[in-house]
């Protein structure tokens, strides 16, 4: 699914932007809230530990990191926020898996759906989409950091489950338990990834083109651009050439 993996790589790089207006922080402080529900110590909870590596790597002070953290594990007080998905459809018939932390669920869903109808698509039932997703870890390795042979041999024998070419990047595709043997082995050979994170990865794939492209490329810009939005899938599958027309 080039498109989709291209998309992802994009938002990425647009991360430095993000953070700048502050929205990669408080989506980040939110995530280690709740991973830390899951314990404190990031020895035994893998999900809090990315989270920490996000937030070092965006600088976060570690005041305002282990007070995140201690909001989590109930050691301070602080607004009750819940994990939450949603599924919808976007432009095309496009399916759309989103993963949201919130503390006013009432509020979110309303502008998650506002989000929908004002963008060609429409906000579903629970399990409307769910089922064309799989829960995976995904590494992006840029093409210039390693060649095919290398990374396969990384990925795989720390436990990978594929490495795909696709087009721009290396994507490294591993089961949720392996993702953090994966990534520190491409890491230790001195790799730095593009991206890294566990996400809901689609199934089947839906192509789409010209305006309905463009479509689909705002309702993605939309929602992750929004404050309770944790991570974003879809299965759009857009060409190399045309994600390079719609800019």
């Amino acid at each position: 699914m080039s498109g989709h993996s291209k998309w992802h790589s994009i938002k990425h790089k647009k991360g430095a932007i993000d953070a700048k207006r502050g929205k990669m922080f408080s989506k980040l402080i939110k995530e280690l809230t709740v991973a830390a529900r899951g314990g404190g110590d990031p020895t035994g909870n893998s999900r809090l530990r990315k989270a920490m590596d996000d937030a070092k790597a965006l600088n976060m002070p570690k005041d305002t990191m282990m007070n995140a953290i201690k909001r989590g594990t109930g050691e301070i007080a602080g607004a009750a926020i819940d994990d939450i998905t949603y599924e919808g459809y976007g432009p095309g018939g496009v399916a759309v898996f989103i993963e949201a932390q919130t503390d006013n669920r009432t509020r979110t869903v309303a502008e998650i759906r506002h989000i929908f109808s004002k963008n060609g698509g429409n906000l579903g039932e629970s399990g409307s989409v769910g089922w064309m997703f799989q829960k995976k870890g995904t590494i992006l390795v840029d093409k210039g950091a390693a060649d095919e042979e290398r990374i396969m041999e990384l990925a795989l024998e720390a436990g990978a489950e594929d490495v795909n070419d696709d087009e721009v990047a290396w994507e490294v595709v591993t089961a949720p338990e392996d993702f953090s043997n994966v990534l520190d082995a491409v890491k230790g050979a001195g790799i730095e990834p593009e991206s890294s994170e566990i996400i809901m990865r689609p199934t089947n794939s839906v192509e789409v083109r010209g305006s309905t492209a463009q479509q689909v490329l705002r309702l993605m810009d939309l929602l992750e651009d929004h404050d309770d939005v944790a991570s974003v899938a879809a299965n759009f599958d857009i060409p190399a050439d045309e994600m390079e027309a719609t800019g």
